[in-house]
């Protein structure tokens, strides 16, 4: 049964930083995507990156490429959200979510959620 824990949320203040992390077990196919999304309440969720066996990455909105990186450790089967100079918009649940096939930032094709991890930061 393929499996998804998020960890590493926590708060912080403006400027901040925190990585989050996407561990995944259970899962028989070689090759897939894993990605980041949030959900802040009262908004939809969106996509934040995504990143594939392949190497191929991609960031799903313009506001975090120069501040967020995603990466991941094969060998450990997790891939991680480095968020730097945090603002108090990046407040929200993040999830990590997993699909096979080519990427996309579109919630709706992954098929496999965790259970998120909640990012706050204060201004």
């Amino acid at each position: 049964q393929v499996q998804l824990v998020e960890s590493g949320g926590g708060s912080v203040q403006a400027g901040g930083s925190l990585r989050l992390s996407c561990a995944a077990s259970g899962y028989s196919y070689t090759s897939h995507c894993i990605a980041w999304f949030r959900q802040a309440p009262g908004k939809e969720r969106e996509g934040v990156a995504v990143i594939c066996t392949d190497g191929s990455l991609m960031y799903c909105t313009d506001s975090v490429p120069d501040r967020f990186t995603i990466s991941r450790d094969s060998a450990k089967n997790t891939v991680y959200l480095a968020m730097n100079n945090l603002k108090p918009e990046d407040t929200a649940m993040y999830y990590c979510a997993a699909k096979t096939g080519r990427m996309t930032c579109g919630s709706a094709l992954y098929n496999t959620w965790g259970q998120g991890t909640q990012v706050t930061v204060s201004s």
